[in-house]
């Protein structure tokens, strides 16, 4: 004859199942909101990056716009091919290298960039070099000007660009 099982003995070791699942199921909650927090933290970073990138592309257009000399067309060209910076070459080609601009503004600029300038916010942009800047005034395309300002993030696997198009007038 086979023995009959109380209820109470059928049910033993249900409650550490139990207790085992909870455990595992909050566990997972925890990871994910782990992971969660980490994207954020990166996700912030590089919204920093690319606003440090907006102001000093910004910042060199500002200063294009104060500092070139307007009282001749030809004046004017020359003063604003002073900025130019890399312009035959790709922007953020750090391969090749470009004609630097010596105009003091600009090696400032790029200092800025580079983190060793005095006014950049966060000490310049992670990996950013002189060889990955670029300004460029486009032939026949009037008074207008490219700022390509570029920059690589430790985790980043390529190199990210910030472009700012403006017309100096």
């Amino acid at each position: 004859m086979k023995k009959q099982l109380k209820p109470l003995q059928v049910q033993r070791g249900m409650m550490l199942i139990e207790a085992l699942m909870a455990i595992l199921v909050f566990s997972l909650g925890v990871l994910g909101m782990m992971g969660v927090n980490a994207l954020a933290a990166s996700t912030q970073s590089d919204a920093q990056y690319r606003n440090e990138a907006n102001r000093v592309a910004t910042r060199i257009v500002n200063e294009m716009w104060v500092n070139v000399d307007r009282t001749t067309d030809a004046n004017l060209a020359a003063s604003m091919a002073t900025f130019v910076h890399r312009a035959d070459v790709g922007a953020c080609d750090i391969s090749a290298d470009g004609t630097a601009s010596t105009n003091a503004l600009v090696t400032g600029w790029v200092a800025d960039i580079t983190g060793g300038g005095t006014t950049g916010a966060i000490g310049g942009l992670p990996g950013a070099t002189n060889r990955m800047q670029q300004i460029m005034i486009p032939a026949g395309a009037g008074n207008q000007v490219i700022v390509t300002v570029c920059w690589k993030a430790p985790k980043d696997i390529a190199v990210r660009k910030h472009v700012v198009t403006s017309y100096i007038n």
